[in-house]
């Protein structure tokens, strides 16, 4: 590489030092870890709920400690941290008393687990070891590529799998209808305001910027836009595709879906978007077999194919560049669009193993979460080899929240297959020391790869210091500045939506030739399987309280993963009444035969285990939080292949296993779940037919519901299994669990409101006994 300043480090990989540039202001440029301190307050996180993963368990580094906390904590005014200190005083004393309190009523079996609670990352570490099997497998696979033709026989199969994994690109290529709505004239350069239809009525918004004052065809680079609300028009991006527009490039800088011009989602009474934008269509798409990428790139494929319309456009010098969730589509659209023949994707790099594990980060906004991704062997570095022997520049930032030590690596392991099909220098590495974001270095960086490959430059780039952005309303290209409004564009929603339908009317699970088929094939998309052995189960504490006998019992129902399950029974237990298990979102009060409910069950003579599954969650999210604890685990389960329904299901499944076979139970298990766990009871049944009953009380009606819903909380993240929609919808699991065993009480839709009884019963048929009555006690619906 050529440096641009005399501070830039030539070595295999470029590393500048910081200097004085400001940072680009994209809602991404602040790391989530960083601590801010409220007006009057003490310190306190950005994203309090964001870390999902507790990388300190594990012997992984935190985040920096003098550049989060030393800073803003000094000035955290003294009586707040005399306050603190009385408050961990006071709870530590309690933690001290609190088993001589318990010791008179409750007697530990087992040494080291007596009122032990589940570990909160627990999962987090069991999906941590299975991903770092795979990886493993890679590295070994990566090292094994000793030829030209193995890196060949490599980029083949990750492209197969990584547009298999997105769900396919359409098989027609539809009339674009592209028309200029307006022309800004500027020195050196034009812009154009563009509209096309990247699928029938599904508008996207663009702005081409033509080089002016010389003769074409230009090289023309697609702007793929990162995550701003405003899109193409973020001030640090439109710099960018100037500046590569004065340097001779053509530039066609487009907002992705739910963005910019696209925004597709009502807003808040505030005036402000949606934040969820990016992930309630990916959800959407999970369900139907695909993921939200496929609309985005196609957006990206239809803007070549539209370039490729013009005549001062050079076919064969195509780019792409873009910046974090740009980044992301600039590479991803090196594996997907071959036409391209340079890329430089910007803050998008890292590899797995690094993101997996940092604070506040792991998998992020949905299109950039491909299932199986990494139960299939791929990493970031794969998206480079993908895209070889063609240039491919990846431009990182020291201080990411895509941390700089995954991109190093990745660039280190896709050097060697570069090297093998006589391209190493066409694998560029530039690394700058500043936050994330599209910073005047990288903007520099990114012009100069370009210049290298599409004009043979290789002079040192300065960024034109009189650039100006515009305001994001002139670069407008529809009147209202919205798509939905002023053209009645299509959503992804609504497209996703229409593909729903038409699965729904020829779901596999239909064509079963009996219900042993019907049950394996919602084992095999929920990623779990129908033969299981006994689980080991220890009672590791047992006692009496208000002449309840009471168990906790320690349950494993594969290596890993630990359930503490609560069995209550009354002193007397009756031998005919069934066992009850109530499944639950947490893990219980401290003194379970205190529980209310499992109290009313135990007086009419019931056995009922307290069942938190994997997961549990220790303290509740905000509905409307973005990036949730639950969202995170469940799209890396995702991604190595794996399900939260399904890995629920099991354990619930051994958990009914072992209280069946306890004294007492007279062979009928009845199984109660809530909410986003009454799906998991749903699945449960429809697998075990040895359940009598199960009951669902305020959960979810249906998946078509969220593939229905314009908007939807984040917290039915937990509940996706990728392509369900392929094979069934969740009445068709009632429809397998049998009549007279499925009850539905107060069902919700996707947005969380009470579902009516006439559309409950319209979806379910006779399959399920609906009740509508929030007044109704659910002990009250066993018989």
């Amino acid at each position: 590489m050529i440096a641009s300043k005399p501070n830039v480090a030539q070595t295999d990989h470029t590393t500048v030092s910081r200097r004085n540039v400001k940072p680009d202001p994209c809602s991404r440029s602040v790391p989530f870890w960083v601590v801010r301190k409220p007006k009057g307050g003490p310190c306190t996180p950005c994203a309090a709920s964001a870390p999902s993963f507790n990388p300190a368990a594990r012997g992984a580094p935190g985040p920096p400690s003098d550049r989060i906390f030393t800073a803003e904590c000094q000035r955290v005014d003294r009586r707040w941290g005399r306050l603190v200190e009385i408050l961990f005083s006071c709870l530590f004393a309690l933690a001290l008393l609190a088993p001589q309190l318990r010791a008179a009523e409750t007697t530990p079996v087992a040494s080291g687990a007596a009122g032990e609670r589940i570990d909160r990352y627990a999962l987090e570490h069991y999906l941590t070891d299975l991903a770092e099997g795979h990886w493993s497998a890679r590295r070994t696979t990566l090292a094994n590529l000793k030829s030209p033709a193995d890196v060949t026989a490599r980029a083949s199969y990750i492209r197969s799998e990584f547009i298999k994994a997105i769900g396919g690109f359409p098989d027609t290529r539809t009339p674009l209808n592209a028309r200029i709505t307006g022309t800004l004239e500027r020195d050196g350069y034009r812009i154009e305001k563009l509209i096309y239809e990247s699928l029938p009525g599904f508008f996207v918004t663009a702005n081409v910027y033509v080089p002016t004052g010389r003769p074409g065809p230009f090289p023309a680079i697609l702007g793929t836009a990162g995550h701003a609300s405003v899109g193409k028009a973020l001030p640090a991006y439109q710099t960018a595709f100037i500046a590569l527009a004065k340097r001779g490039n053509l530039v066609l800088a487009y907002d992705p879906p739910v963005q910019g011009e696209r925004m597709e989602y009502l807003k808040s009474p505030t005036g402000k978007p949606r934040p969820m934008g990016h992930i309630i269509p990916g959800l959407q798409c999970l369900l139907t077999g695909g993921t939200v990428a496929r609309y985005f790139l196609w957006d990206g494929m239809r803007s070549v194919d539209y370039l490729l319309t013009r005549s001062d456009v050079d076919p064969k010098r195509l780019g792409a560049a873009g910046n974090s969730g740009g980044g992301t589509q600039s590479a991803f659209l090196g594996v997907g669009e071959p036409r391209l023949a340079a890329v430089a994707p910007s803050c998008y790099w890292t590899s797995w193993e690094k993101l997996w594990i940092m604070p506040a980060s792991g998998p992020q906004d949905s299109e950039q979460v491909v299932p199986n991704f990494i139960k299939n062997g791929l990493g970031f570095s794969d998206l480079a080899i993908a895209f070889a022997p063609k240039p491919i520049l990846m431009l990182t930032a020291t201080r990411d929240f895509f941390p700089v030590e995954g991109a190093r690596d990745s660039h280190a392991q896709a050097k060697p297959a570069f090297a093998l099909l006589g391209a190493a220098d066409k694998l560029g590495y530039f690394e700058y020391d500043d936050p994330h974001g599209w910073s005047q270095p990288r903007r520099e960086a990114t012009c100069r790869w370009f210049d290298q490959w599409f004009f043979g430059r290789n002079d040192p780039v300065t960024e034109p210091a009189d650039i100006k952005p515009e305001d994001a309303a002139t670069l407008h290209c529809t009147t209202t500045g919205d798509v939905v409004t002023a053209l009645q564009s299509k959503t992804v929603q609504m497209l996703n939506q229409d593909l729903a339908e038409r699965l729904l009317a020829k779901r596999t699970i239909k064509q079963a030739a009996n219900p042993a088929r019907a049950r394996e094939i919602v084992a095999a998309r929920l990623a779990t399987k129908l033969q299981r052995s006994a689980p080991t189960a220890t009672v590791v504490q047992r006692g009496t309280l208000s002449g309840y006998q009471h168990e906790k019992v320690a349950l494993v129902p594969e290596a890993g993963i630990s359930l503490y399950v609560d069995i209550i029974q009354p002193a007397r237990p009756a031998k005919s009444k069934s066992a009850v298990i109530l499944v639950r979102e947490s893990a219980g009060p401290d003194q379970p035969a205190l529980d209310q409910e499992a109290a009313t069950w135990v007086e009419a003579g019931h056995v009922v285990a307290i069942t938190p599954l994997r997961g549990t969650l220790v303290m509740p999210e905000k509905a409307d939080a973005y990036w949730q604890e639950r969202y995170r685990t469940a799209m890396r389960a995702i991604l190595i292949g794996k399900t939260m329904p399904g890995m629920r299901v099991q354990d619930l499944l051994a958990v009914h296993d072992y209280v069946s076979t306890r004294p007492g139970v007279g062979g009928r298990v009845v199984v109660v779940g809530r909410r986003n766990l009454g799906v998991v009871a749903l699945y449960a049944a429809a697998l075990e037919p040895k359940i009598s009953r199960v009951v669902l009380d305020k959960s979810l009606l249906s998946y078509m519901e969220i593939v229905r819903a314009r908007q939807y909380p984040e917290t039915v993240s937990d509940l996706i299994v990728p392509g369900a929609l392929l094979d069934f919808d969740l009445p068709d699991l009632a429809d397998l669990a049998g009549a007279g065993r499925v009850v539905l009480a107060n069902p919700l839709s996707a947005a969380g409101t009470p579902v009516s009884l006439a559309a409950a019963t319209a979806a379910f048929g006779k399959n399920a006994h609906v009740v509508v009555d929030p007044s109704i006690a659910i002990s009250k619906l066993m018989d």
